[in-house]
């Protein structure tokens, strides 16, 4: 009895709480302006480069937010760092529009 109590508890935990990747359309949005801007001319529109010369950003594991945070901010192979060019928010948005584009390339 005591187990079934805690699954119905755990479960109704998980069920309640917000989901990581869900995010307010306002933040992919202020993404999706920063990718255009700083990211698209090697990352391609949208995610898709067709080219192939840079990392795929559609496979970035979504959860591995702070692998990409260190990526944008430090710079990883050939890609610059962005970390004295972007603002936290930005990247907080730009994570929010490859998290939700990559999701509708696959």
């Amino acid at each position: 009895m005591f187990g079934a109590l805690l699954f119905l508890i755990g479960n109704a935990v998980v069920l309640s709480a917000p989901a990581d990747d869900e995010f307010p359309p306002e933040v992919i949005k202020r993404g999706e302006q920063t990718y255009v801007i700083n990211c698209s001319r090697c990352h391609g529109v949208r995610l898709i480069n067709p080219i192939g010369y840079t990392f795929d950003l559609r496979r970035f594991p979504p959860d591995e937010r702070e692998r990409f945070f260190n990526s944008v901010a430090k710079g990883k192979g050939n890609m610059p760092a962005w970390g004295d060019l972007l603002m936290d928010e930005q990247v907080q948005a730009l994570w929010a529009y490859v998290q939700t584009e990559s999701r509708k390339n696959q």
